[in-house]
């Protein structure tokens, strides 16, 4: 049958390595670091296969250690933009025709590329290059990716075997076209593993693309093509360049075959961009497929009912790995009352124990933020709440960019719910709390739903199902991945789909086949095998 001769390998979850003492993997990370570290690399834009370098050249250097360069990266200008459209269109006839099985081997073998011989590189890109931990790196760039790439393989074979109904002497069958024209996939510094995903989802499914790498994330995104190329990918189907969003946006927002937008990061960035293309809408062949996954202000709330010290937990992990960083990361939390005086004392005891520093040095939790700008925004939030009589400092408040943009894991309380901190996105390890009376349970959830205008994430503590059931259906539209007694981070492709609405998105999920349904364009096919030869019927003959 048809779904049997066209079956591919079952996806699974790449299994987590952990990089302790005396393990193979965390000898092989170390090693490549040192490598990494010993060298400066020279990183072109790769346009139709071909190695583009420009005059004007970035330095590249760790987040966590600014003395160290890691290389050069060569940025680029319009002319480059249009020359990727141009490479991007060049290929794309070719493309389409090959057959999703070669499409699906290339990016199959391209995951088997990510979790074999390039694992160690594209871990140690990414720890070096965005000052992530070996496990942070670990979960996103090698696991993360390889998953977007074998669910999304799977995903796509489902896809093309959906097919409609047929009736005797007829044959309905389901193109799921590529899209008629190129794809511009913008992707942000935060997740190697969305780097590699934005680009590849549309081009899995017959699509051409432009790729605009985040400037903070070259270093492991130059990996990536690497990796692409290796495992076989045509020349000119994802062509990386390196050029600002507002030159890239002229060009691209204004071309006729402009298709798509796959994007991640900021809402404000976004919304200017559906601004833009809403204002060159005549221009285009088609209308373009629009998908974003933008800020959050993701919460964690707990029940008089809930488990403390799993509370705490979550709240540690949840607000501080990765420098809170991650679109999910907790940056807001609704403690009862009567609950608070431990769960302080908890989280103070806990993070009194976490090491700040050097993503080299494995004792690490956490290192430091991604850029200057974003180091002084934190400052700048830090030192307001510092003066603020309404707040309470409950730990951290530290920050020092001498070395690295590191700033301290910092815990305040609000006494006001809708406190800047409580409701703007801050995209750091600042995590805002706000104490509640035990019987204002329900009221809280209202608060929770209302205070923020995103709808990420978000997490609820309780032990008791009643409490959950009201929950659930309070915080509905709050959050598109939503957890109960656990963090509201570490969405496993496969397992929890990612993506929120209202200003966190257009809630696509990627990792899901729901997100790959945005990169076809379907035609209905109708083929009659005897197809009628007079143009009258029954009804008309005469009794």
């Amino acid at each position: 049958m048809f779904s049997d001769f066209n079956k591919v390998p079952l996806p699974y979850n790449e299994p987590v390595k952990s990089y302790a003492p005396g393990t193979s993997e965390r000898k092989e990370i170390k090693a490549m670091l040192e490598k990494m570290r010993s060298e400066e690399v020279d990183i072109p834009m790769v346009i139709g296969g071909q190695r583009v370098r420009t005059d004007k050249k970035v330095r590249i250097r760790p987040p966590h250690d600014l003395a160290h360069t890691l290389g050069y990266f060569h940025q680029g200008g319009e002319e480059h933009v249009k020359m990727a459209i141009d490479a991007a269109l060049s290929a794309r006839k070719q493309w389409q025709a090959m057959s999703w099985q070669d499409r699906a081997a290339i990016f199959l073998k391209a995951a088997d590329l990510i979790s074999g011989p390039y694992r160690a590189k594209i871990n140690a890109a990414t720890m070096l290059g965005q000052s992530k931990t070996v496990f942070q790196a670990e979960i996103d760039s090698a696991c993360e990716l390889a998953d977007f790439l074998r669910f999304n393989v799977y995903y796509m074979s489902q896809i093309y075997t959906e097919q409609p109904k047929s009736e005797h002497g007829i044959w309905n069958r389901m193109e799921y076209r590529p899209l008629e024209g190129f794809v511009y996939a913008l992707t942000p510094f935060n997740f190697t593993a969305i780097a590699g995903n934005l680009p590849s989802s549309p081009a899995m499914m017959g699509n051409v693309v432009v790729w605009k790498s985040s400037n903070s994330q070259v270093y492991a995104a130059r990996v990536i093509m690497e990796i692409f190329e290796e495992a076989g990918l045509p020349d000119g189907v994802i062509n990386l360049m390196f050029v600002s969003g507002p030159v890239a946006g002229k060009v691209i927002l204004t071309h006729p075959d402009f298709a798509g937008l796959h994007y991640t990061g900021s809402s404000a960035v976004f919304n200017t961009l559906w601004k833009n293309i809403g204002e060159n809408i005549s221009k285009y062949k088609s209308y373009p497929k629009i998908v974003g996954e933008t800020g959050g202000k993701d919460f964690v709330i707990a029940h008089p009912s809930a488990d403390r010290q799993a509370l705490v937990t979550a709240l540690v992990r949840g607000a501080f790995e990765y420098q809170g960083q991650k679109c999910s990361a907790a940056s807001r939390a609704y403690i009862p009352e009567s609950m608070w005086p431990e769960v302080k004392e908890k989280v103070i005891a806990e993070l009194k124990t976490v090491k700040m520093g050097a993503v080299e040095d494995f004792t690490n939790f956490l290192s430091a933020v991604i850029d200057e700008a974003s180091f002084d925004k934190l400052a700048s939030y830090i030192d307001n709440a510092k003066k603020d009589p309404g707040i309470e400092l409950i730990y951290g408040g530290g920050y020092d960019k001498t070395k690295g943009y590191f700033i301290e894991p910092t815990v305040i309380r609000a006494e006001d719910p809708k406190y800047v901190t409580m409701c703007e996105e801050l995209f750091g390890p600042v995590l805002t709390v706000y104490v509640y009376p035990d019987n204002a349970w329900t009221e809280t959830l209202e608060l929770v739903d209302s205070t923020s205008p995103y709808a990420l994430t978000g997490a609820v503590f309780s032990r008791d199902r009643y409490a959950v059931e009201e929950a659930n259906q309070a915080l509905r539209n709050a959050a598109g991945n939503y957890y109960i007694n656990d963090k509201p981070t570490g969405a496993i492709v496969g397992q929890q789909p990612f993506g929120g609405a209202r200003a966190s998105g257009t809630n696509d999920k990627s990792g899901s086949y729901l997100n790959l349904l945005r990169w076809v364009s379907p035609r209905t096919i109708k083929e009659n095998f005897v197809p009628p030869t007079d143009y009258r019927y029954p009804f008309m003959e005469e009794a």
